[in-house]
């Protein structure tokens, strides 16, 4: 579809996120906000019965109780109303929500943070049938092509786990019955992959690549 008017769905869990939104949005003369939901079972059910052009949808819906996330959401769509362009409207850039989102189908990845020109642009491409990104996600992108990232092995990803949440190394040791040397290897094997030298550092790494989630 192109030339507009586009008509929108606004998923998030914030009500006054939502609101911000509509009001930006519907200052736009080809962007009409035709409906808004709080979790991603809302955000399906009412894309599938009004059929809107593009859907917004946050990443993650908080709080206990939220249900599904945005990913799932857009799986579902991608079922029940394929015809709907979802738009991922969050405040995570890592690579690895990134090509989640995409591979489950959305057709653009904006950031909360970014300037409204991003959005705008976002969901007219989207609903024009190409992929919108902003500027971060593609410079995020395309880094890991020009310069991929070592991955972590499983092992090392638990020991990660157990670093974030404060245990040393021998209640880490411990934890997946491995002796403290072996530990001290998988660190040092941490360290290089992610190219820091220190806990904090390698922690901030792993929920960047989407590997923790801090809570």
């Amino acid at each position: 579809m192109t030339g507009g008017p586009f008509r929108l769905l606004i998923a998030d869990d914030h009500a006054v996120v939502r609101a911000g939104l509509r009001a930006l949005l519907d200052g736009e003369p080809d962007l009409d906000v035709i409906a808004e939901a709080g979790s991603g079972e809302e955000a399906v059910r009412l894309a599938a019965q009004l059929t809107p052009d593009v859907a917004l949808m946050d990443l993650r819906f908080a709080g206990p109780g939220s249900g599904i996330d945005g990913v799932e959401a857009v799986r579902r769509l991608a079922q029940r109303a394929p015809g709907v362009a979802v738009v991922m409207l969050t405040s995570y850039a890592g690579r690895a929500d990134v090509v989640r989102a995409l591979e489950a189908g959305a057709r653009g990845y904006v950031l909360k943070a970014g300037p409204p020109e991003e959005l705008f642009q976002a969901v007219r491409t989207a609903a024009g049938g190409s992929v919108g990104l902003a500027a971060d996600v593609v410079g995020e992108l395309v880094g890991q092509v020009v310069s991929p990232a070592q991955e972590l092995t499983a092992r090392e990803v638990e020991v990660v786990r157990l670093m974030a949440e404060g245990h040393s190394n021998r209640a880490i040791a411990e934890a997946l019955f491995l002796s403290e040397a072996t530990v001290k290897t998988h660190l040092v094997r941490i360290y290089r992959k992610f190219k820091v030298d220190n806990r904090a550092a390698a922690v901030s790494e792993a929920v960047r690549r989407g590997l923790l989630e801090l809570t």
